[in-house]
């Protein structure tokens, strides 16, 4: 992942279409932060962004963030605690191993949209959208 290959290539429209497209099937939150600055260990980053960005306050405890810090090539994925009950860190390690390997061959948006649509399945199983559901947290890329 090449900082600013990443920057430059990543769509953030078809990322945000991503992102409400999913939400749209799910009572789910998705978001994605991206770091311009370096970091030591990305999923120690992402639980700070987590609770920063009040992930954890979603009332069905099912927001995830995908994390990353292209000038340390690290990413992660978060789940909150009922997402991460459903689906287990082996889930998190498969989607992170596809992602990874577009990430290596340039494929930035793809990555992240990939990802974005497998979050997304699991949340519409998991937590299938009801008539009541709202939107509870913004859909923005996050960047700092």
């Amino acid at each position: 992942m090449k900082p600013k290959e990443f920057i430059d290539q990543l769509d953030d429209a078809k990322v945000l279409a991503a992102i409400n497209l999913a939400e749209q099937k799910s009572s789910g939150e998705i978001r994605l932060y991206v770091s311009n600055g370096r970091v030591d260990d990305a999923l120690s980053a992402a639980q700070i962004q987590f609770a920063r960005l009040g992930m954890e306050k979603t009332r069905l405890r099912n927001g995830v963030l995908l994390f990353f810090a292209p000038k340390s090539q690290q990413f992660a994925i978060m789940g909150d605690s009922a997402i991460h009950e459903k689906c287990g860190n082996d889930y998190w390690q498969e989607i992170s191993k596809e992602m990874s390997a577009l990430l290596k061959g340039g494929q930035f948006t793809q990555a992240i949209v990939q990802a974005i649509n497998r979050v997304g399945d699991a949340l519409a199983k998991h937590f299938p959208r009801a008539p009541e559901d709202r939107n509870e947290l913004p859909d923005g890329i996050v960047r700092d």
